[in-house]
Parts: structure tokens; C-alpha cells; sequence
């Protein structure tokens, strides 16, 4: 080859080198309802989860599709009575490059304590002890009988990230570094937290060095943006513009989105719609007049409300207060119906008088379904004489309201999954006394069989117990009625066919657990 041809064969190559298209970043791009809380420690709403989901991992997870948890930052664990040892894996790095040890552990379960927010009451009692750097035990005043499922909400933060992030506050650790993590993260996820506006946006990037590593498929970049108009998502999935709605879209529009060719996911989970009635102010602090309220609410109708197609519904018929498959709940032949009769019966003798009654029903205004439901229940109350108000509330000012008893309305709506996939953490939050005031519990109940119920379900030895003491617990709800049973929940969501996403598509690869299934690593994407 002569000067001249290698000159020439050398530019050719050059310029095709340079004309070769870079490959292009996917981006996945999802919505919730504000706020997204991106402390882990404060994480308590769908939102929160995805975020601690792919920013955070845990010891342990939901085995996908069956019964049961499998070691994640764990290698394994042994349980002594109440003292529960782990061992560490020794091969994973915090976002920031520092090395996962025992100390972390430790850490991240008493500065979740010491905040005492999102679901710090599963780990009351609990004292965790660094043995050596891979194995940490956790003591616990009294046997837990969820306590493994309960560390799925204990994500581990970067200890010397943290600490170095103190911002001011009483005692030797400020803050507990709210201020930092209120806008970063400090995990060892998947992903990285690139900009974060609770309000607005999330933008989350693929770490490049996570233990387990990520597939190539999985989207380079995740853009979860909060509170968009049911509208202006159904343009976007049409248009190609957006990859998967929340799961508050109306059933006609996720329908219409359907049959324009979407795909329809589903989380089928261990959750519920609840109609909550404040059970401390009057009338409906009178059980008659709250069993007069279940038995106007029409569930037949409510369930028609949230069909999407002939084949996929956001509900099932419930049997009770405890959704089927859990512990404690009951035959799946023994549904809720209507039953005007009983709804007078009970009203007659309730100690207030019907025609003073002015209910508030609240709905939450970033869940259109809810204002449907709400008329729903003013039109079922009606037919036995009692007059209504709907009222539109947000959802932040929502949580502030039922903080107290006085100022929560007499009626609201939530839906509600268990937060670790074990009745528990779906019923204690909502019903014992001692945690009166959440957004879960609006109801203000006060009631020391359900108490005790309760306590015996955390405590008992074995299944057997278990299913025996909700039992009990669902007997003596359904009895005292302080919430109206709608139906047990299926989370639905629209997506385009950019993505897939086998965690909410194909049961033998789901978790089962609130918000899971949007771990971003799992998903594939293509252009």
C-alpha cells in the first residue's frame, strides 16, 4: 500500500468512527402523587417507596413469586428466640464508594428510632449490635413474629456520608443529617439520585457500581415526576412521551388507554379501599350509626366503579376488614353487600337524631375515583335520610388535619397496602390506640380488644396464633365498624411498550410488596 492509499484508508476510517451513533441513554419516565419523601427514614407513601426501593437496599426481600424472604445485603441469618443474627455480604459499596459493614446497619435502625417518622414503630424495642463488621444481631424486647418481613423498611444509609453531613440540631447527632438526605441519598441502590423537587420531579441515574450489578436493558436514567393532572398523563402514554402512569388514573381512562393498544399492569397486593369514620366525634362516635353507614354503602356498585376492562379491575369484593389471603380473613364466599333493612335498624337506634346530621366525606384531590366515591356515599346515605358535604382536600394538608381528632373529618377515604406484605403492618398502624393520628388512622379508635388482638398477632408463636388472634381482630371490627370495607385493592397502572416490566406482569416474578415492583434494575427498556 502506498503513503497515499494508507493516507486515504486511515481518513476513511477516521470519519467512519466518527459518523458511528453513540448509543442513546433510555430514559424511564413514571409519575406518582406528591410528596416524594426521599429520606429513607421518613419513606411511608407509594411515592417514598419506589424512591427507597432504587435508591436503598435491605437485608432482605420478598421472595418473587412465593411466600416467604430472601437474603439481599444479608447472606443469611439464624433467629434465637428473640435475638435475630445476620451476616453481611462483604462485596458491596455505598453509592459514594464506601464499604457496607455491620456499623451501617446499626446505625441506620437508631437514627431511624431516634426520628421516630414513616414506619419507625416496627423496630420499638428493638437494639441492634454490631458483632463484627459483616454480622449485626438485633434484640428484641418480646417476640416479633413479622420481625423478618419488617426489615424490608429498614433501608441501610451510608454511615460516614451521613455523619459528615450533619446539620444542627440537639445532641451529638444534630439533624441526623435530615437536611443532606432530604435532597440526596446514601444508599447502596441501583440508582443515584441526580436532582430531587418533592413537588415536582425525581431523577434518579444507573449506579455504576452496584453489588449485583444492572443489565444494559434497564434505563440509563428514571424521571419519577409527582402529581400530574389524569389528563396531561393519558396525552403523554398516547403520544409516547411517558412510559407508566400511578395508579390513581380513573378506570375509564386507564380503559380508553387500553384498548389504544397500552399495556396494564398490576400489583396485586395485600391492601385495601377504606372509608374511614372518625370515631370520636359525634354522631358517628355512636357504633349504630356507624354500622347504619356500612350497611347504606353500596359495594356492588363501588366495585363496577373500578373496573378498567372485562378482565382487569382495581378491586375485588372484600369479606371483611381483613383483605383474603392474609391471616384472619375470611371465606372468600362471604362478601360485603348492601342491606338497607339493617342500615334503618341500626340508625334507629342510634342516639342522634338523623335529621341533624351533616356529615363531612372528604376525598383526596390528587385521586379523582375518590370524588367519585364520595358522591357515591352521599347518595347511599341519603336514601336513609342523612344529608352530606364532600369536601376536596390535598393530600399534605390531608395528613396535617387527621393529625388530631378535632379536626378530622367525619368521613375520608384511603387506600392502604401492607407496607411489608404482613398483616401487621397493614392493621396496627391503622387501629391501635397508640399510633391514633396518622394518615392511616384517621378513626381515632380507642378500643382495648383490638388492642389486644393486635398484640397477640405480633407475638404469637406460630401461624396457628396468628390466624387466631386476626380473627378475633377482624370479628371485633366488623362488629364495632370504625371504617367502611370497599374492597380489596389491586394497583393498576397504563404503560406504554417501551418497557417491561416482569414484576408487575408475571406473578411468578412478583414481590407482592407496595411499590417493589418499580425497582427500576429489573425493567427493560427499549427505543
Amino acid at each position: 500500500m502506498t503513503n497515499l492509499q494508507t493516507k486515504l484508508f486511515a481518513g476513511l476510517l477516521a470519519a467512519t468512527v466518527l459518523t458511528v451513533p453513540a448509543l442513546a441513554e433510555t430514559v424511564l419516565r413514571i409519575d406518582e402523587v406528591a410528596v416524594g419523601e426521599l429520606d429513607p427514614a421518613k419513606a411511608s407513601d407509594y411515592a417514598d417507596s419506589i424512591l427507597m426501593f432504587n435508591v436503598y437496599d435491605t437485608l432482605v426481600l420478598p421472595t418473587q413469586g412465593a411466600p416467604g424472604h430472601s437474603p439481599h445485603l444479608a447472606k443469611s441469618w439464624s433467629v434465637d428466640g428473640a435475638n435475630y443474627t445476620f451476616e453481611l455480604r462483604d462485596d458491596v459499596k455505598f453509592q459514594s464508594g464506601n464499604v457496607m459493614s455491620a456499623d451501617d446497619v446499626v446505625f441506620s435502625l437508631r437514627r431511624m428510632q431516634a426520628l421516630g417518622a414513616g414506619h419507625s414503630h416496627l423496630f420499638n424495642g428493638v437494639v441492634a449490635e454490631a458483632i463484627d463488621a459483616t454480622t449485626v444481631q438485633f434484640k428484641l424486647e418480646k417476640p416479633y413474629a413479622p420481625f423478618v418481613a419488617s426489615l424490608v423498611r429498614l433501608p441501610i444509609l451510608d454511615k460516614k456520608l451521613v455523619v459528615a453531613n450533619l446539620g444542627e440540631g440537639d445532641g451529638e447527632m444534630g439533624d441526623w443529617g435530615q437536611a443532606y438526605l432530604s435532597g440526596h441519598g446514601a444508599g447502596t441502590g441501583a440508582y443515584v439520585v441526580k436532582t430531587h423537587n418533592p413537588q415536582e420531579e425525581t431523577v434518579m441515574a444507573k449506579s455504576d457500581n452496584y453489588f449485583l450489578g444492572v443489565s444494559d436493558a434497564a434505563p440509563d436514567e428514571a424521571r419519577l415526576r409527582y402529581s400530574l393532572e389524569a389528563a396531561t398523563v393519558r396525552a403523554l402514554i398516547a403520544k409516547g412521551e411517558h412510559d407508566i402512569s400511578s395508579q390513581w388514573l380513573p378506570p375509564e381512562v386507564m380503559g380508553s388507554l387500553a384498548m389504544g393498544g397500552a399495556q396494564l399492569l398490576t400489583e396485586s397486593g395485600t391492601g385495601a379501599f377504606y372509608v374511614k369514620m372518625n370515631t370520636t366525634r359525634a354522631p358517628l362516635d355512636d357504633v349504630n350509626c356507624r354500622l347504619a353507614l356500612s350497611n347504606a354503602f353500596n359495594y356492588e356498585i363501588a366495585l363496577k366503579m373500578v373496573a378498567i376492562t372485562d378482565d382487569v379491575s382495581s378491586g375485588a369484593p372484600a369479606t371483611g376488614a381483613i383483605p383474603v389471603g392474609m391471616f384472619g380473613s375470611r371465606d372468600q364466599s362471604v362478601v360485603q353487600v348492601r342491606d338497607l333493612d339493617a342500615a334503618r335498624e341500626y340508625l334507629a337506634a342510634c342516639r342522634y337524631d338523623p335529621a341533624e346530621f351533616n356529615l363531612e366525606i372528604t376525598w383526596i384531590a390528587e385521586v379523582p375515583l375518590e370524588e367519585r366515591l364520595a358522591l357515591l356515599m352521599a347518595s347511599n346515605f341519603a336514601e336513609i335520610g342523612i344529608k352530606s358535604t364532600i369536601t376536596k382536600v390535598p393530600w399534605a394538608l390531608f395528613t396535617e388535619k387527621v393529625a388530631k381528632p378535632e379536626n378530622s373529618p367525619n368521613i375520608s377515604q384511603i387506600f392502604v397496602n401492607a407496607v411489608t406484605g404482613d398483616p401487621d403492618t397493614l392493621l396496627y398502624g391503622m387501629y391501635h390506640s397508640s399510633l391514633s393520628g396518622t394518615w392511616q388512622s384517621p378513626e381515632h379508635l380507642n378500643d382495648a380488644e383490638v388492642d389486644a388482638a393486635l398484640d397477640a398477632g405480633r407475638t404469637a408463636s406460630d401461624d396457628a396464633g396468628r390466624e387466631a388472634a386476626y380473627s378475633a381482630l377482624n370479628d371485633r371490627l366488623m362488629a364495632i365498624a370504625p371504617t367502611i370495607y370497599g374492597f380489596d385493592r389491586q394497583s393498576v397502572f397504563a404503560a406504554g411498550h417501551r418497557v417491561k416490566v416482569p414484576a408487575l406482569s408475571d406473578p411468578s416474578k412478583a414481590f407482592g410488596l407496595d411499590g417493589l415492583g418499580f425497582s427500576f434494575r429489573l425493567m427493560e427498556m427499549s427505543e
